[in-house]
């Protein structure tokens, strides 16, 4: 039996090999053996370059619009134990009097 590196997405331990993808039966994630060593080195910065890990807290640089509503999250709003993602949004949390909220690590501080 061979060793195939477990999900970068869900961490399941049965993916299996289907030519030279690599595939996740538990959440339905292809990638390739050139995308796992890619992710390795893939760091998400703030506004000023720092590298933001999960669980940081970072303070919010400018206002934002709140989409499908009509408040706005001012500057300088605290958001703590963030948690990374990928995709345009790449900031995960929830934000007191807001709920749970998606945020792009440009409009952010590490505090």
């Amino acid at each position: 039996m061979s060793n195939l590196p477990n999900c970068p997405k869900c961490h399941s331990a049965y993916t299996y090999e289907d030519g030279n993808l690599f595939i996740c039966p538990e959440c339905g994630y292809e990638w390739t053996e050139e995308m796992d060593n890619s992710n390795d080195n893939k760091s998400v910065n703030d506004a000023n370059g720092n590298i933001l890990n999960d669980g940081d807290t970072v303070t919010v640089i400018k206002d934002l619009k709140v989409k499908g509503s009509s408040s706005v999250l001012k500057q300088g709003t605290k958001v703590k134990n963030i948690r990374l993602v990928d995709g345009d949004h790449n900031i995960d949390c929830k934000i007191e009097g807001f709920g749970a909220m998606k945020l792009k690590s440009e409009f952010v501080k590490k505090a």
